[in-house]
């Protein structure tokens, strides 16, 4: 598809398209990861997950894929979802909401991506994070 024709972000797969298809998502995912194993700053949220990350790793890639507008992967390969259920064993305060949100910044800059598309990213994952922070202080009764 020409460039100048693609969706705009957040219409049909036009999210998925600006971040490079399957492949592109699956360069962020894995460069997120990356930044957050490597970058002292975000290490405890590394720190929360499995030592293999194989599985966590294509668990975002296929839930990423459906949320920015293409194939809903994770729900052929792995069933249903509800993200804050799936994280509600975690304690997720403000401070580790921000920090994923931040990794996820670090990777998109480190990408290369630009800034409308940055912004618009996080912007919408800003809802997600929220609900699982949200879920966590119900759950753990934490407040920030």
């Amino acid at each position: 598809m020409n460039d100048s024709f693609r969706p705009p972000y957040g219409e049909g797969d036009g999210t998925l398209q600006a971040v490079g298809g399957l492949s592109g998502l699956q360069t962020l995912v894995e460069t997120f990861y990356r930044l957050m194993a490597e970058t002292p700053e975000y290490r405890p949220l590394f720190d929360m997950h499995p030592k293999n990350l194989s599985l966590t790793i294509e668990k975002l890639v296929a839930f990423l894929s459906g949320w920015m507008g293409g194939e809903r992967l994770f729900s052929q390969k792995f069933g249903p979802i509800s993200l804050p259920q799936a994280h509600a064993h975690l304690i997720i305060t403000e401070k580790e909401k921000a920090m994923w949100l931040n990794c996820m910044e670090a990777a998109l800059i480190e990408l290369g991506y630009q800034e409308d598309l940055r912004a618009y990213l996080l912007t919408k994952l800003e809802f997600p994070a929220e609900r699982i922070h949200q879920v966590s202080a119900a759950r753990h009764g934490h407040s920030d």
